[in-house]
């Protein structure tokens, strides 16, 4: 089973955008490190105002 419309990877350069750039990656690392933290603690709310309702 070969779904991939490539079939060689010689003369394949990767390039990634943000990758030269400590400045980017940090931002995308705060960024994602932000929204995990900001799920965690609505969910942590979310779970303290339901055990609430329901005592």
């Amino acid at each position: 089973m070969n779904a991939s419309p490539i079939t060689s990877w010689e003369g394949v350069e990767a390039y990634f955008t943000f990758a030269d750039s400590p400045t980017a990656m940090m931002i995308i690392l705060g960024v994602a490190a932000l929204v995990t933290v900001g799920a965690i603690i609505k969910s942590i709310a979310h779970e303290n105002s339901t055990y609430i309702d329901y005592k």
